[in-house]
């Protein structure tokens, strides 16, 4: 159950990058060089998790940012602490309720450059029936034809209702849930 609560928890934190596929994907996820972690603490324990589905869709042009647009989806099913007890809670009501919510979401409202490389991306990450907008931080790296997105952020899982009943005890399970991601996308013009 701990486990579990981390999970939704950082769950949540990943799909605050996420959101809903509109038709303007002109760069291509890399997926086996992709990864969306979650950190959580649980009784002051740091517990680690990771989804295993997710997608984006990304228009991205640094020149051209005020029309560039970048959407995820996450699927709250494929959420692991890589514990079998605490994934088999995921899934729940109390956590993620994936047969009412399958995805988290994300979208872009507006990006800025920050600084060479690096980007702040607003958005509305919606999670479990709950939306809230948040600020990502991103640094872009380029080798050959892959450029590299990373960036980590923090959500509160509470205010996505992510561990409700007797897992909203933050002694328990802390609020607060760091998002880490590494995006590989084909397709992005020179940076």
């Amino acid at each position: 159950m701990k486990y579990s609560m981390t999970l939704a928890g950082l769950a949540l934190a990943s799909t605050t990058l996420l959101a809903a596929a509109p038709a303007f994907a002109q760069q291509k996820l890399v997926p086996e060089q992709s990864e969306i972690t979650f950190v959580s603490k649980q009784m002051g324990v740091p517990v680690e998790g990771k989804f295993k589905k997710f997608d984006a869709q990304v228009a991205f042009d640094p020149a051209k940012l005020g029309t560039s647009k970048i959407a995820f989806t996450v699927d709250t099913g494929s959420a692991t602490l890589g514990v079998k007890e605490s994934d088999a809670e995921l899934p729940k009501a109390t956590w993620f309720n994936v047969p009412k919510f399958p995805q988290a979401t994300f979208q872009s409202t507006a990006i800025k450059a920050v600084g060479a490389g690096k980007y702040e991306v607003a958005g509305k990450l919606s999670i479990k029936g709950a939306t809230q907008d948040v600020t990502v931080p991103v640094t872009l790296t380029q080798s050959g034809a892959t450029t590299t997105a990373t960036g980590a952020f923090a959500i509160k899982r509470l205010a996505f209702k992510i561990g409700e009943n007797e897992w909203a005890d933050t002694s328990m399970v802390a609020d607060d849930v760091q998002v880490k991601f590494k995006l590989a996308l084909t397709g992005v013009g020179k940076l």
